[in-house]
């Protein structure tokens, strides 16, 4: 079985690999303190093979990085993660659903892995939440994976029956105040189309995240700031540069700042003012030009999903943590690309940790009924 670590995002203009960039090994995830917060953990449920089982509630995440940061908040926060462990390709008690996938069909990649997703389901705070770990993405067949994203979504509301379904995940930064591993919370998202931006449709429901858990005491202790270091991100400069043949110092790739993470993590719910996220089925990069700064992030799956929910009234939401901030706009759009996947590549693994923590918490107030 291959390790389904498909990126967010794929540069098709990069004119170098970065992949092997990075800076070796890091800190592990902590365990979850979830009593800092009054909160129980998450109670792993059988989970039948074959068949998906209905749940309150469906979590959605995609890459490797993102489905072990998944794994750590949700089924196994009593111990530590290594670093390491972003690259696991099956976890215990997570079942393959290929029903329905075909040979060069949804789910397929290199006429191979043709499957929908992992499933796992779980109780917080009392009520059931389906994990998914989706094999399904926009960027499919060159940028035409819309149908398969849309019968994937189909097939969850179909068979699980959630009154919710949240989205978590990595994505590139728009925002220029958003430091790499903000989380921002959304319950809008906008489906680039092509044409111009007045065209685009969006996707929206009156969905908003209740903040009992998010705002206790002692939440902001259980986050875990992105790890970089002065010395690291030089190193990362230093490799891409001899990597790709290019002279750029830190400053150029990092002009503001925003790769160093903050403490603790920003977590800013967006959904009052109506933030959308955008969607792209290609690479598209936010800048300092802040061509894309009335988007909360930029990512390549949530808007499709969200037009097959908002007919259905299916509440809906996105948590999404922001792996590669704004990049340099008078750098080429290769360099942005190239550096935005290092960075994602790097640091994604605790990015998306914070993003998972900023879910559980919102799916622990949906429980218990706590007020907001």
């Amino acid at each position: 079985m291959s390790n389904p670590t498909k990126p967010r995002r794929l540069d098709a203009a990069a004119q170098c690999s970065v992949s092997a960039v990075g800076i070796g090994d890091g800190p592990a995830l902590p365990p979850v303190d979830y009593a800092a917060v009054g909160q129980q953990a998450p109670v792993l449920l059988d989970t039948p093979a074959g068949a998906l089982p209905q749940a309150d509630a469906v979590v959605i995440t995609w890459a490797g990085a993102e489905w072990a940061a998944l794994q750590q908040v949700f089924c196994g926060g009593t111990q530590s993660m290594p670093y390491a462990q972003r690259k696991t390709s099956a976890w215990p008690g997570w079942q393959q659903l290929v029903a329905g996938a075909s040979e060069g069909g949804c789910g397929c990649y290199g006429g191979k892995d043709c499957y929908w997703g992992y499933y796992r389901l779980v109780q917080v705070a009392g009520r059931s939440v389906l994990l998914w770990k989706s094999n399904v993405h926009l960027d499919e067949s060159g940028g035409t994976g819309q149908p398969c994203l849309e019968q994937m979504m189909g097939m969850l509301l179909d068979q699980v029956q959630p009154r919710l379904v949240l989205s978590l995940g990595t994505a590139g930064g728009s925002r220029l105040a958003d430091a790499i591993g903000t989380v921002n919370i959304v319950n809008a998202a906008t489906l680039d189309v092509g044409g111009q931006p007045s065209t685009w449709p969006t996707y929206a429901n009156g969905w908003q995240p209740n903040h009992a858990v998010l705002g206790a005491s002692g939440f902001d202790g259980l986050l875990f700031p992105t790890p970089t270091t002065l010395a690291d991100l030089e190193s990362l400069a230093q490799q891409f540069n001899e990597t790709c043949g290019t002279t750029f110092s830190l400053a150029d790739l990092d002009p503001g700042g925003l790769d160093s993470g903050q403490t603790p993590p920003a977590v800013n719910d967006l959904t009052p003012a109506g933030t959308p996220l955008l969607t792209t089925n290609s690479f598209v990069t936010g800048t300092t030009s802040g061509q894309y700064d009335a988007y909360a992030v930029i990512e390549m799956d949530d808007a499709v999903l969200w037009s097959v929910c908002q007919p259905r009234n299916v509440a809906f939401g996105s948590v999404r943590n922001v792996s590669d901030p704004v990049q340099n706009a008078d750098l080429p759009a290769e360099t942005q690309g190239n550096w935005g996947e290092i960075l994602y590549n790097t640091y994604g693994f605790y990015t998306s940790y914070n993003g998972a923590l900023a879910a559980w918490a919102i799916l622990c107030a949906e429980g218990t009924g706590a007020a907001s």
